[in-house]
């Protein structure tokens, strides 16, 4: 099969052998493989993120000196089956799948491993468990959206925003997209989004966004100051002690119950829910710096290296921050239900098609954010 191979950084079209699906494998013809973030970082800072995951336990994330195929945004037909495995679908079915694989003894993430080839290729084996047909009427090139949404599905359920909140969505890049596109789908009545590209900011209007910062020109923030949003540490002391002023006046109140009840009830203070989604040093400190009080903070973006911020600050204005990877498969069955009614509609993002011997320039074409949102590999292209 030809694949592009990623090899200290490089990468090039190869001729290398078709695979072979084993005993709980089935074997997939790619039809479309979506150009994640991931694997742009991947091919420059794989060795990072290898020995990090190495502390975890997992000693097969690739490094700069494997040859791996990436890719894990794929989708395909159905191919074939290893031996003794369970054949939930006829073969020539259209399908996606979750990027695991069990190879060689343990579970491997596809396209980030040597052990687990990607989907920049004509094939890719996957688990029979993993992979969900793709509803009729749903084109390839939607379906092949279904994984990056789905992360950006399962970072908004642990953001748990109500429809009431505020959310602000730093960064619109892919996965900044797809984040502003299912908090509209969940219901989130007021997505702000930020963004120094005006083609990105374009982007996020058609996603959905109810408001767009260029934050050259005006702070994401900004609007806070008048909000219902606390900016203040001093208005939140009054604000408590005003409270306790009028529960206090009341003879024979059981006043701590009441708070007890208030707080259940959604009726204390609580701040916006702030995705960030840029993934390079200085934005985490720069959220916790500028965001209002009781804000929480949701790490999409993946930083890769060391990176720093003030946990002094974070603690006085009681900042909730959270990190964030992949999904369940129930959210990336979820995900592509979405994508097929027309829910969650994420053509906008797609901005280019290219073949295998494009891969390389769509690496670089991607780096400019005014040009591409999502680039799709098409390998017989």
């Amino acid at each position: 099969m030809r694949a592009v191979v990623c090899h200290q950084a490089e990468l090039t079209v190869e001729d290398l052998p078709d695979l072979t699906p084993e005993r709980g494998q089935l074997l997939i013809d790619v039809e479309r493989c979506g150009i994640c973030g991931s694997d742009l970082h991947a091919r420059l800072h794989c060795d990072e993120t290898a020995a990090d995951v190495a502390e975890l336990g997992y000693d097969h994330f690739m490094r700069s000196t494997d040859r791996v195929v990436l890719g894990h945004e794929f989708v395909g037909t159905v191919a074939d089956y290893g031996p003794r495995t369970r054949r939930p679908f006829p073969v020539g079915t259209r399908v996606v799948a979750l990027p695991v694989l069990r190879a060689g003894g343990s579970t491997h993430l596809t396209g980030l491993s040597p052990l687990a080839s990607g989907g920049y290729a004509e094939q890719v084996l996957a688990v029979p468990s993993m992979t969900m047909r793709v509803p009729d009427g749903l084109d390839a090139d939607a379906a092949a959206l279904t994984e990056p949404m789905a992360v950006a599905l399962h970072a908004v359920r642990r953001g748990e925003v109500g429809a009431k909140d505020t959310a602000v969505v730093i960064g619109c890049g892919p996965i900044g997209l797809a984040v502003i596109a299912m908090l509209k789908a969940t219901g989130v009545r007021h997505v702000i989004a930020s963004d120094f590209s005006a083609g990105r900011r374009a982007l996020a209007e058609q996603m959905g966004a109810d408001l767009v910062v260029d934050p050259a020109e005006e702070s994401p923030w900004s609007s806070f100051a008048d909000s219902r949003y606390l900016t203040d540490p001093i208005a939140l002391a009054e604000l408590g002690l005003d409270a306790m002023d009028k529960l206090r006046a009341v003879p024979l109140l059981p006043w701590a119950h009441v708070m007890r009840a208030a707080e259940k009830a959604g009726a204390t203070p609580r701040g916006p829910v702030v995705f960030e989604c840029v993934g390079v040093p200085g934005m985490i400190e720069h959220v916790i710096a500028h965001a209002p009080l009781l804000s929480r903070v949701v790490v999409v973006g993946v930083c890769m290296g060391e990176d720093a911020f003030r946990p002094s600050m974070a603690i006085n204005k009681e900042i909730d921050l959270r990190f964030v990877f992949a999904y369940d498969p129930s959210e990336f069955h979820q995900t592509l239900q979405w994508i097929a009614s027309g829910k969650v509609d994420v053509r906008p993002l797609v901005t280019g098609v290219v073949g295998l011997d494009g891969v390389a320039g769509a690496f670089e074409d991607l780096g400019d954010p005014e040009r591409h949102a999502k680039i799709l590999v098409d390998p017989v292209r």
